[in-house]
This record gives structure tokens, sequence and C-alpha cells, in this order.
């Protein structure tokens, strides 16, 4: 457990808190590419660590990223005329280019230089694997985009989608390292008896040994987690996932087919988005492995980014579909997780919890993160983001004779390193 101060320290982001000074130091996804679709497009909102943002796309396809708030009379620039390369307060004319320049101020007389004077709040962006990504720190600590794999590919080896999760960062990063669950909240009630015709090695090992051993070692990027299952006599069945900093996942997956991670942006303190990062590194996915034919449909279409089933609604659950069906009831996998992570309250009160043998990967996760923040005030910076390189790698699985260590066969690896 955490007592309330250290739950404090780890969950609070916005500008001048530890952790937020920490989190300024990575390049984050703020939007999707497909959202800001063409060139003077309509503006959009945005908010990232607590600061309220506005989105846009110029004239000449570049992406700009500025203050809410005019720096005039403070009006929103959500409502501004993106036209001729740059943004434009409706209110008094002041218009401001991708670097937050005022390039314009039609309000002030022709001799004045004063628009030479005035600048708005603007952030960094670059586009790469289908996401706005930003960067909000100090200038001069501005480091390469990490050299995540889906970052690295072709855009039709890579989908991407997201939900907006209402609660805290943390405990959704938690709950995707949290690999034990899947045996239990997204499991259907015949999952015993379907396992041993299974097609994957996840439908056939992890729904029979509910109860996986955890091994957690650390990575340049953050950590490996390895869950050990029985498989047959002389084999173990191994879930390999990883969570690399600050809040970056990979979710176990079937030898050498594609990858899926997520990304727990946090909005503010109180909301996350959840990025969900689908890639193939050999090929370019078919249509039905994209998000569009089966994830986006669960999404409300009101500009939200929540899911249809959601707090609201309780998650739309079907309590005769629990006790015939499915393990929970509520159809959409990631409603399931909301579910439980919205539950615990917007902040969980961590002092409570109960930890268990499964929770190593949580542990280790947040014992991380503390001990990058405070190191960062005493004036060292964390390791990761000039070390772009730490991002190459991938999450796994495999059947393994019971007397080989998952990271010890050269196969395995192989394919959770990218080259």
């Amino acid at each position: 457990m955490l007592t309330t101060q250290e739950t404090e320290y780890l969950c609070r982001v916005g500008p001048g808190t530890p952790m937020g000074n920490l989190m300024r130091r990575y390049w984050h996804p703020i939007l999707l590419s497909k959202e800001l679709p063409e060139p003077d497009g309509a503006p959009l909102r945005a908010r990232l660590l607590g600061e309220d943002l506005v989105a846009f796309r110029d004239s000449n396809g570049d992406v700009g990223l500025l203050d809410n708030y005019c720096p005039h009379r403070r009006a929103s620039l959500f409502f501004g005329r993106n036209e001729e390369a740059g943004l434009r307060c409706v209110y008094h004319g002041w218009k401001f280019d991708t670097t937050g320049s005022c390039v314009d101020m039609p309000s002030e007389p022709a001799e004045s230089n004063f628009k030479d004077k005035v600048k708005v709040k603007a952030y960094p962006a670059k586009e790469a694997g289908g996401l706005i990504w930003t960067y909000m720190g100090p200038p001069e600590h501005e480091p390469p985009l990490p050299l995540l794999e889906y970052n690295t590919l072709p855009l039709d080896h890579v989908s991407v989608s997201k939900l907006r999760y209402e609660s805290n960062y943390v405990q959704v990063v938690e709950g995707d390292i949290d690999t034990v669950h899947a045996s239990l909240l997204h499991s259907r009630l015949d999952c015993l008896d379907t396992a041993p015709t299974a097609a994957t090695l996840a439908g056939r090992y992890q729904f029979p040994d509910r109860a996986p051993k955890f091994f957690v070692e650390d990575t340049d990027g953050g950590i490996l987690i390895g869950a050990r299952r029985r498989a047959e006599e002389d084999s173990y069945y191994w879930r390999i996932s990883r969570w690399l900093f600050p809040y970056f996942t990979m979710i176990p997956r079937e030898p050498h087919g594609h990858v899926q991670g997520g990304a727990m942006v946090p909005i503010d303190d109180e909301n996350c988005w959840f990025v969900h990062i689908r890639w193939n590194p050999y090929r370019p996915l078919l249509e039905e492995e994209r998000f569009e034919s089966h994830f986006d449909k669960y999404i409300m279409d009101d500009g939200s980014w929540l899911a249809i089933a959601n707090r609201r609604n309780d998650y739309m659950i079907d309590r005769e579909k629990q006790k015939n069906e499915t393990y929970t009831g509520i159809e959409f996998v990631r409603a399931q997780d909301s579910a439980m992570t919205d539950s615990m309250g917007t902040i969980a009160d961590r002092s409570k919890e109960h930890l268990a043998t499964t929770d190593m990967a949580i542990i280790r996760m947040r014992r991380s993160l503390i001990r990058a923040a405070r190191a960062l005030e005493d004036g060292v910076e964390p390791h990761q983001p000039h070390n772009p390189e730490s991002y190459k790698v991938r999450s796994g699985g495999c059947v393994l004779p019971r007397d080989v260590y998952f990271t010890q066969d050269s196969e395995v690896w192989d394919d959770i390193t990218v080259k």
C-alpha cells in the first residue's frame, strides 16, 4: 500500500508538482493525427497535465499547440479563425503562428510594433505512429521522440484509437500491467470448457491457471513482467508484458503476432486518455485487425471519447449475462476495465488496499515513478527521455520447458526486442 501522502505525490501532475515536473520531461501523445484531418480545419480543445490548450493544423499542414487563452484579454482561442498559417482570435483579431508568435494585430495602429512583443505559450508538436506528440518541459531539456516501434513503422502497420477514463492515470496503468485479471474480469463462463481446443496460447493456458507466479525485472525503459502459468507437465506458459516510463504499456501477445500497447496520458489529476495502439512489425494490418473494425464502435461519437457503456449507465451491466454467459455481464472489454478502475474513485485511497503476490509489477512501477520524481527534485534528470533506444522493446508470450526462464530463451528474447 501507499500512504495518503505518497498517493498524492504519485498522482498529482499539474504545473509545479513533483510528478508533473517529471512528466514534463517526456513527449506525450495528445491527439490522434486524424483528429486534425486537414490544413486550416477547425481548432480542437485539448487538455494535458492540467493545462488547457488549443490544437490546430495550419495552412502548411503543421500542428500548433497553444495556450487556450489569448494573451490579450484571455478569450478562448478555440473560437479562433484558422487561416493563412495562423490561428486568429476572433475577439480583436490577434493572430498567432504555431510557435506562439503574434504575426498580426489589426486592432493596433499600423505603426505599432506591439505584436512583436507578444507571444502566447506554445508547445512543440511532432507526428509519428498516427499520433500528435508534444513536449511541455524546459526547452533546454527537450529530448527526441521515444523510439517506440510504432513510431518507426509505416502507417499501414499501425492502428490507433483512444478512450477517456474518468480516473487518475496511475489507476489505469496499474490495470494494464495487472495481467492476472484478464483470466477473470475478461473471461466467459465457459472458458474452462473451451480451453483445451482454444486457438491461442492465452485461451488455452490462462484460464485453467488463474494464479500465475510473477517475475519483474528492471530495464532501461521501465520494467519487464513475466507471468508464469502451468502448461503441460514439462512446460510453463509465460505472458510477457511491459511498462515503460512514464505510462506506456504493452500487454502480452501471441508469439510473432501483432503487438498491442497503451499510453495512459494524464488529462489532469482526475481524467486520462487511454491511447490504444496496435501494430505489426512484419506486415500491414488487415482491415479486421484495425480498431475501426471493432474498438471504435463502442465509443461515443459526441466528442467526449467516453465508452458508450460508462459510469452514468453502470457500464450497461447485464445481470442475466453475468449469471449465464460472461464473468462481468459487461460487453466491451475496455468498459470492463474502466468499471473497475473508475469505481475506485478518481484517485484511489491506496492506504486501504491489501496488495498480493500478483501485484509485484504495480509495486515496482509506483516505486520507480516516485523515485524518478524525487531524483528530479534533487537535480537528476530522468534517463529515458534522452535514451530513446530504451523504448525499442515488445511484449510477448511463449511456452517453455520448466527449467528455462523466459529471458534466457534466445528466440523469445529476439521476439520481444526491436532490432
